[in-house]
């Protein structure tokens, strides 16, 4: 209840182990504007809410020009490291987009250490928030090829400490253009809205619409007097020459915030072109021995690593070779195995041609006896062959009678064929004659019109109906026959290709262009929807298949019959 604020700040920092106190401050909202404890206050006695717990932020308020000559407690870096990540993925501080992807590689080698491939597999960064949204909606791009582009640079940072790989984090962040500036709507004399910017090198007026550039800028060491009146904020640059600032902002507690950031950026300013103060000079001594114990510890470890893959692939090489002693002994092994199977075979193999030759022994001297069989039949086969020559001698003594005799007969044949020959040609005149006897007329002809003949004299139509009655039952049948045959295998086949075009017109009716179609399309369509066609073959179809005219020539003769059937057909 009695501490005031300098005793709760101590105890934050006693706590954190932060000795570099001069950056912080715990931070508290005071209806939507911020505001920092006093450290010669009561901490109930500021502005903040009476009901418990009562909430304050432990922050920087105050950034130094150079990070990594400046900040000397790992736990510095580390805070200011937390704090302006924050601010950049909040966008408070506005990051450019490739280097935010760079910025994301040595957050992540900060928290995960070295890149492994085997353990830091694809999707280890899914759940982490390293980008602004502004960049993320930027592009189109998925979170998977974010994470491949942080991944890549993430491997190049291989064997950095965490404290080297959040302070290379801080010295490219405070090359920022917001990076440790405070913003303060402000209005000048002609009531033109700016914003007055507070970091630790002076302070700056921008434009609202752009807080990258500023407008106007008085260092720390050009400014004489800094003040305020009521709502009224004056600077007095150190040159008189120079016109005094004036502008107000929108309450008194603004004012009294710019001043406290005015007072403590321009002792930060000032402090660092004096020398070290006997506390910082220890604090670096300190930490340049933290530095190179720690460098020495990084540097053991980096031999005992060395060491102890060195003892790996030792020990996997021994290894290798122990398989390999091994594998080359179960290959002799298999070898010694296959060689004595060698030998079982060969020696049954002796054996069995020590058998093969016993047999070809009792082989050759059974040949033998059959050679002497052979010569003891060979003297009964000559007694034999001479008995077969004389059978041969007869049977061609037979075979020349033979010959006689069928020579004999063949003049005999020709001679009846000479008969024959001369039978018929009696048998030809004998025809001719009795033509010319039956066809002389007996009395001359009185009219154009012949006489009918007697119904008992012989005549020649009678031959003439006999062969008309022989053609029309035999080859007419047989001709009738082959083509209702051929007639019926034509419809059958044209019935086949009509069902194939109707199909493939069906096929194509989707795809056909209506407006490029001719005349005749037109005409052919109608007519096909008619159901009709008016091809040749129809009109032929229609035409009488016999008339009487074709009827009497039936009855003429059997060829002129036979014609118009063919020709019908």
């Amino acid at each position: 209840m009695k501490w005031k604020g300098k005793d709760l700040f101590d105890l934050v920092c006693r706590t954190l182990g932060l000795r570099e106190t001069w950056f912080f401050g715990l931070q508290y909202t005071i209806k939507d504007t911020v505001a920092w404890l006093k450290m010669d206050k009561k901490v109930l006695d500021h502005d903040v809410s009476k009901e418990e717990p009562v909430t304050f932020h432990f922050l920087a308020k105050f950034y130094p020009e150079n990070a990594e000559e400046e900040l000397v407690q790992e736990i510095t870096q580390h805070l200011f490291f937390l704090q302006v990540k924050k601010q950049i993925l909040d966008e408070k501080i506005y990051c450019p987009p490739e280097a935010s992807v760079l910025l994301a590689s040595y957050a992540v080698q900060a928290k995960y250490g070295d890149y492994d491939p085997s353990v830091h597999k694809r999707g280890f960064l899914a759940q982490e928030e390293l980008l602004p949204k502004r960049v993320i909606n930027l592009y189109q791009m998925t979170p998977e090829m974010w994470e491949e582009r942080i991944t890549a640079w993430y491997a190049e940072h291989r064997g950095r400490a965490r404290d080297e790989a959040e302070m290379e984090y801080l010295k490219i962040a405070q090359d920022l253009e917001m990076y440790g500036v405070n913003y303060f709507a402000i209005r000048n004399k002609k009531g033109t809205e700016l914003l007055l910017g507070v970091d630790a090198l002076g302070l700056h007026i921008y434009d609202p619409e752009n807080r990258l550039t500023p407008k106007i800028s008085f260092p720390w060491n050009e400014i004489r007097n800094i003040s305020y009146s009521d709502k009224e904020f004056t600077i007095k640059p150190l040159d008189k020459k120079i016109d005094v600032f004036k502008f107000n902002s929108s309450k008194l507690r603004v004012n009294k915030l710019i001043l406290q950031l005015c007072i403590g950026n321009h002792d930060l300013f000032m402090r660092r072109r004096k020398a070290d103060s006997l506390e910082v000079q220890q604090m670096k001594a300190q930490a340049r021995e933290e530095k190179a114990r720690k460098q020495m510890e990084r540097q053991r470890l980096a031999r005992e690593k060395q060491m102890r893959e060195e003892a790996e692939r030792t020990r996997d090489e021994l290894e290798r070779r122990l398989l390999q002693m091994k594998e080359e002994a179960t290959m002799a092994n298999e070898a010694l195995m296959r060689s004595e199977e060698t030998a079982d075979l060969l020696a049954e193999k002796a054996q069995i041609t020590e058998e093969e030759a016993k047999l070809l022994a009792q082989k050759a001297a059974e040949a033998e006896q059959e050679m002497q069989r052979i010569k003891a039949t060979a003297i009964r086969t000559e007694e034999e062959k001479r008995l077969m020559e004389q059978k041969v001698l007869e049977a061609e003594v037979l075979a020349l009678k033979m010959a006689e005799e069928s020579e004999r007969r063949a003049k005999e044949a020709d001679q009846l064929k000479q008969d024959l020959q001369e039978a018929r040609e009696a048998e030809r005149r004998a025809k001719q004659k009795l033509l010319e006897i039956t066809t002389k007329p007996t009395y001359p002809p009185m009219n154009p019109i012949p006489a009918p003949l007697p119904p008992d004299m012989p005549s020649f139509n009678l031959i003439g109906d006999s062969l008309s009655f022989d053609f029309k039952d035999t080859d007419m049948k047989r001709l009738s026959m082959e083509i209702e045959k051929e007639k019926v295998e034509y419809m059958e086949k044209s019935k086949h290709l009509q069902e194939q075009l109707n199909e493939l017109k069906t096929e194509i009716e989707a795809l056909k262009l209506k407006e490029r179609e001719t005349a005749l399309d037109i005409l052919h369509n109608e007519n096909s929807d008619r159901g009709g066609t008016s091809s040749k073959h129809n009109t032929i179809k229609k035409v009488p298949t016999s008339s009487p005219r074709q009827k009497t020539y039936l009855h003429l003769s059997p060829q002129s019959r036979l014609s118009q059937v063919l020709f019908m057909w």
